[in-house]
């Protein structure tokens, strides 16, 4: 009898022993039976609450991050390594080569999202002034984050019809029109390409 009762006694601990290593292999699992489904409620109840915070968590992260990127400002330096190897409509020769761009003559806002360029041409009654302007301020338009803002002028003093010129820059109706005419954006891909217009 009383090796019966060892015997029983030895298998109920290789039973509880068995319950624990099942318990380990699951975390989620409950070690005592006792009241099993109220625990395993609580548990699960435990487990999506810290998941559901965890998850706040990360989101408010995530939006922090968001907004405090930090940019480098766009200066005047990047803005004429662009429009430097514009071609010449006419010449075999880049726009800084003819001295009709400059760095010095480039205005950037970071903070105002704006940007001016100001270009000399080689001549004062140069007829290519207009196609110059228009090659440079879609290059910028292509390259730049949409929140800027563009002006391309001839600079003062430079060409007998400096006023005309600007004005038909800075209208942006113009602008789009003279880029839906195939012939003219044509002309504005080649300089582009580093290649002459004419």
């Amino acid at each position: 009898m009383n090796t019966g009762g060892g015997g029983g006694g030895g298998g109920s601990v290789v039973q509880h022993e068995q319950q624990h290593q099942y318990d380990n292999a699951n975390p989620f699992s409950l070690v005592n039976n006792n009241n099993k489904t109220d625990k395993n409620n609580n548990k699960s109840v435990n487990v999506s609450r810290s998941l559901r915070e965890w998850k706040r968590e990360k989101e408010r992260d995530v939006i922090a991050s968001n907004t405090n990127i930090i940019r480098d400002p766009i200066d005047a330096r990047e803005i004429f390594s662009h429009i430097k190897d514009i071609n010449d409509p006419e010449h075999p020769y880049s726009l800084e080569q003819l001295a009709v761009v400059s760095e010095e003559h480039v205005r950037v806002e970071d903070a105002t999202s704006r940007v001016t360029v100001f270009f000399t041409p080689t001549v004062e009654h140069c007829s290519m002034a207009t196609l110059i302007g228009l090659s440079i301020r879609v290059k910028l338009m292509r390259v730049l984050p949409k929140r800027f803002k563009v002006d391309v002028k001839v600079s003062k003093g430079s060409h007998a019809s400096e006023a005309q010129v600007n004005k038909q820059l800075q209208d942006k109706e113009r602008v789009a029109a003279a880029l839906e005419n195939g012939n003219l954006l044509e002309k504005v891909e080649l300089t582009l390409s580093g290649k002459t217009a004419m």
